[in-house]
């Protein structure tokens, strides 16, 4: 039977690990050292577990106090939502709302979106994660996460929204042109300088191009001068004049506008991977899910990208 006294504490010794010490705990839950210490003691007491490493001048969680602080984070959590769930209907969005990002689709498209959805809405806490690989949303307690790429098969737990698909173009520099020269058709990349996209593992990501067939695809890994792991990096690389590479449109639609980049060989241009939102479905009657859901849908519209 679920007692109350499992409880108590709790949200001391999360306040505790969030601040780093016993000392900032007591100032943000306005209460005195002794309160937090005797808190802390009794609830070790009470579940048999040392949750801290303590000396006089460190305080440090221990490896069975982490794990209980993933929990205790999830119950707070889960209580935050049965209550705010109670007021879905009229209450506007607020409290803390996880987000994961891909890094650099996150960073230029995404971000924006949520800082103005966020600023609009004073009571919202969003916590923002940038990774491009595919977390589990349960088990990591992100509210929201948006896909570039993925499967189009998503468990059960999880709801998601097409947004569209990348267009990948080739680009270079005006400079780097007036240099080497325009290529014509895909034969004449082999001649140039390719920037291409790297893996921390050393494998090289093929450029895509368009078949002999409407719809159709091939995957090439093309001689590289440089690979980069990561997008924003292949863009300076190009800006600087070191080559040619293959990139989606909304990594580099400033720069073709300000004429910085140029775009070549259109008609080799393709589809790339599609972007999703993604959400966990218990959690989307909340005011600050669903309503952010909304936002990323209307905001994000990409720029070059194929709905």
């Amino acid at each position: 039977m679920f007692s109350s006294e499992r409880l108590k504490g709790i949200d001391v010794f999360v306040c505790v690990v969030d601040s780093g010490s016993f000392k900032a705990a007591a100032e943000r839950m306005n209460l005195t050292g002794s309160a937090i210490s005797k808190s802390i003691a009794r609830l070790e007491s009470r579940i048999g577990i040392r949750l801290f490493n303590r000396t006089t001048r460190s305080l440090t969680v221990t490896d069975a106090g982490s794990a209980f602080y993933r929990t205790c984070t999830d119950v707070l959590a889960s209580l935050e939502e049965a209550e705010l769930s109670l007021h879905a209907e009229n209450t506007e969005p607020r409290g803390r709302i996880r987000i994961d990002l891909p890094a650099a689709f996150g960073r230029l498209q995404a971000l924006p979106v949520i800082l103005r959805f966020a600023q609009d809405h004073a009571l919202l806490m969003p916590h923002i994660s940038f990774s491009d690989r595919f977390i589990d949303l349960v088990e990591e307690g992100v509210d929201i996460a948006v896909r570039v790429g993925g499967s189009d098969v998503w468990p059960p737990a999880l709801g998601h929204r097409y947004l569209g698909s990348e267009r990948h173009i080739f680009c270079a520099s005006p400079a780097y042109l007036s240099k080497y020269g325009t290529p014509v058709n895909a034969h004449d990349l082999e001649h140039h300088q390719c920037i291409a996209y790297g893996r921390a593992d050393g494998t090289v990501s093929p450029w895509r191009f368009s078949g002999s067939r409407p719809g159709e695809t091939e995957r090439r890994v093309m001689p590289a001068r440089f690979v980069l792991g990561d997008g924003e990096g292949q863009v300076t690389a190009v800006l600087a004049g070191c080559g040619i590479a293959q990139l989606p449109t909304w990594l580099v639609n400033r720069q073709l506008e300000d004429g910085t980049l140029v775009q070549v060989l259109p008609h080799l241009a393709t589809d790339g991977l599609a972007i999703n939102l993604v959400w966990i479905k218990s959690r989307q009657a909340l005011p600050k899910v669903s309503a952010l859901l909304d936002a990323l849908a209307a905001g994000l519209v990409l720029p070059g990208s194929k709905m």
